[in-house]
């Protein structure tokens, strides 16, 4: 069957490769069979022995003619089945060949497209032999299209970059080649492609001229570094600057806190708190200015150190309580009382930030008060820092800016209040860095709220719910406060509660002259604001009906108290405002109807267990050597150790110095402590230190305390000191009162801890 398929197969191809042939057999095997047949008809019918029929004739010629008959119509429908054939084949040879110039035409567009466009496209085999370049090649490379095509033509790099390969297998890489027209950077994508079925695939590149752009990165490279070089030249001039400007701005503040404390007429009095306020606002605007410095370069570094929460609070609030006061304002504080005791993070940095945005409180509040309130935040392990007040408030329009560098509210406010608009903005970027945020809410003429939300972790020894002292239970007791509605009484109330009493708030004395014989209360809280003999009638009248009666006053207002006192028991404790939370604790707690402590000046505290503690015996003066070369500071130093009753021995550099030691040490006297400048001329204080704890290696006894004298605050000059084995360090200007405390310890324990 197969072998008769093959020929049916092979005739086909023949007929249809020679038509002219197959079409001259056929006509003359149809004219051989109609001659013959037509010439056999007439022979056979015309001699007489043939036995003619007419009828029988007649028939025949009906048969055959049937017959042709049937052969013309099977011939005709075949006809027509294979003319609609052919005219299916006919629309379908068109549908193809419109199809075929379609795809044509596509080819020739995107041969056009390839060719034409910027980019260079390059097809090399295996062999890496090139089957097609476009012009933009061709251009690049300088040689014709026929040139390239079957060559192994490559560039001459110059410098190859990284190369990546994506995940669909394209390789991304850059060179910078030589080119007739000069070097230039290529960046190209290659990855294999099939242009045909039936042959390999081709590596297909496909490279953009990136010149611009990588001379572009290049110069921003190198704009960056130099950015960066300035900004360290910047922060190093100022930091220099600051250095120098310190050095003299020591002996200002020092000398004039000197001669405040000499008798002085009033007129000079005027004029010496002049000259030391003026260098405080200039050491003020001198850190402002450092704080800047060090972020926008960031060299900003926090800490993450356990501190305690509530002791932090207060003790901004009482730092910032004599400015307070000296406007006629309250600042109260408020720590809640789920916060743990203790977090991990930067005290000082946050001390920095509250301490500015209270102060920024206190200076735009004429009336009222400022409030500074630690509460749970809305995050686990945030905290938020209210600082609230009842000031100017800022225009809604001014909010916006209010955080940007040099920006105040409007001219007006800067030029009544001064300042350089530098404290909020580094506010808010030291809380970013800390991962926190800043909000405010404010409004012209109420007041302002500024929110510090700071991410801050429990210590490990801390749990939240916990409080550094025994909070009093309060529950069924009933305490009047006797005081004007401010900010402090608020928030004394809102502890007070949280402690269980039942507190009255009462703003009028014959009010609560009033409701004293209505109740037993545990407790009276009386606010010397109204002044000294109304609270004291209060008392007195309170003496049957409260067992506890305690003054809340402010330091400035204790002599108004002292006669009082002297005469009348109507007090049995008092407090010192702003109030701390262990203090109220200790007085409510305390047993009922004690005896009035005594308000002399010299025995005035806000912390009722200390009364009654014997002053510690004064402690032996200290052998100080101080290594300073600016004369003043020298006799600054000199003064600040005799006043404070230490004996100072002054050199002027570091050989100096360091001759000094030695000599004290080898006469069997060494010195308690060494003050040492870190910038002297012969020999800086870190050299000198470094040969000093030379000299003392590997002998018994402890080390000579050495602590820097700098006016340098950058954290490199810090690790400088220590690295060289110093224990510490003094900021100038000098603050007289750390100072002092350095040396109190020092001299207590005859050591000092690094």
């Amino acid at each position: 069957m197969g072998r008769v398929f093959r020929i049916k197969l092979h005739i086909r191809r023949f007929s249809r490769r020679h038509p002219w042939l197959i079409f001259a057999v056929r006509s003359f095997m149809i004219f051989s069979a109609a001659f013959g047949g037509a010439y056999g008809f007439i022979a056979g019918s015309r001699p007489e022995v043939s036995g003619y029929d007419p009828n029988a004739f007649a028939i025949g010629i009906s048969f055959l003619f049937a017959i042709a008959c049937v052969a013309l119509a099977s011939l005709s429908f075949r006809l027509r089945f294979m003319r609609q054939k052919l005219r299916k084949l006919a629309l379908h040879n068109e549908a193809l060949a419109d199809r075929n110039w379609e795809l044509q035409e596509a080819e020739q567009r995107a041969r056009s497209l390839s060719e034409s466009q910027g980019d260079l496209i390059v097809l090399r085999d295996a062999d890496g032999v090139i089957t097609f370049v476009n012009d933009a090649y061709c251009e690049l490379s300088s040689l014709p299209r026929g040139a390239l095509i079957g060559s192994q033509f490559t560039f001459s790099v110059l410098e190859q970059g990284e190369a990546a390969l994506q995940g669909d297998g394209t390789r991304i890489h850059d060179q910078k080649i030589a080119s007739p027209s000069g070097p230039r950077w290529i960046a190209w994508r290659e990855g294999l492609v099939r242009s045909d079925a039936d042959r390999p695939a081709e590596m297909q590149s496909v490279g953009r001229d990136v010149t611009n752009r990588a001379e572009t990165e290049r110069a921003l490279a190198e704009a960056r570094d130099q950015a960066d070089a300035a900004s360290r030249a910047k922060s190093r001039f100022l930091a220099m600057a600051s250095h120098e400007i310190r050095t003299p701005l020591n002996g200002i503040i020092g000398m004039s806190g000197l001669l405040l404390d000499t008798p002085l007429t009033p007129e000079q009095m005027t004029y010496a708190k002049a000259v030391k306020t003026s260098g405080d606002a200039l050491l003020a605007l001198i850190e402002e200015l450092l704080d800047y410095s060090k972020i926008e370069a960031g060299k900003i570094d926090l800490e993450h150190r356990p501190f305690a929460l509530a002791g932090l609070i207060e003790d901004i609030t009482e730092l910032l309580a004599p400015r307070a006061q000296a406007r006629k304002l309250e600042i109260a504080a408020y720590v809640d009382e789920r916060l743990p005791i203790e977090v991990v993070g930067d005290a000082g940095r946050l001390r920095q930030v509250l301490l500015n945005l209270a102060g920024n409180a206190i200076k735009f509040t004429a009336t009222g008060g400022v409030a500074l309130i630690a509460e749970p935040g809305v995050a686990p392990n945030e905290i938020s820092f209210l600082v609230r007040d009842t000031g100017i408030g800022i225009a809604p329009e001014a909010q916006s800016r209010i955080f940007r560098e040099f920006e105040q509210a409007d001219e007006k406010i800067a030029r009544s209040y001064g300042g350089t608009g530098l404290g909020l903005s580094i506010s808010e970027r030291i809380v970013k860095r800390m991962g926190g945020r800043i909000t405010l809410q404010s409004q012209p003429g109420v007041g302002s709220t500024f929110e510090v939300s700071v991410p801050l972790a429990a210590s490990d020894t801390s749990e939240r719910g916990q409080t550094t002292f025994a909070a009093p239970d309060l529950s069924g007791q009933s305490i009047m406060l006797v005081a004007p509605q401010s900010i402090e009484a608020s928030l004394i109330a809102r502890r007070l509660q949280r402690w269980g009493g039942q507190t009255c708030m009462v703003s009028d004395i014959a009010v609560a002259l009033a409701l004293l014989p209505e109740r037993a209360w545990h407790a009276v809280l009386l606010d010397r604001a109204f002044g000294a003999a109304e609270i004291q009638a209060l008392a007195e009248a309170a003496r049957i009906h409260a067992a506890q009666r305690i003054v809340m006053f402010t330091p400035a207002a204790r002599h108004e108290l002292q006669l009082a006192s002297a005469a009348s028991s109507a007090f049995t404790g008092y407090l010192i405002k702003p109030l701390r939370a262990a203090s109220l604790a200790a007085r409510l707690s305390a047993a009922p109807d004690v005896q009035a402590p005594s308000l002399a000046a010299g025995a005035l505290i806000d912390a009722p267990d200390d009364a009654g503690t014997p002053a510690a015996p004064p402690a032996r003066g200290l052998s100080v050597l101080v290594a300073e070369d600016n004369e003043i500071n020298a006799l600054l130093m000199r003064s600040l150790l005799t006043r404070l009753g230490h004996q100072a021995v002054i050199t002027t550099n570091g050989e100096a110095a360091l001759e000094s030691w030695l000599s004290a040490k080898s006469a069997g006297a060494p010195y308690d402590l060494v003050l040492m400048d870190i910038q002297m001329p012969e020999l800086d204080g870190i050299e000198t230190t470094k040969r000093i704890r030379a000299r003392e290696a590997g002998q018994p006894g402890r080390q000579t305390p050495i602590l820097a004298l700098t006016a340098n605050t950058l954290v490199e000059d810090r690790y400088a000191c220590f690295e060289a084995g110093m224990d510490g360090f003094l900021i100038k200007p000098l603050d007289r009162e750390k100072l002092a405390d350095a040396l109190a310890g020092l001299a207590a324990s005859r050591h000092l801890a690094a």
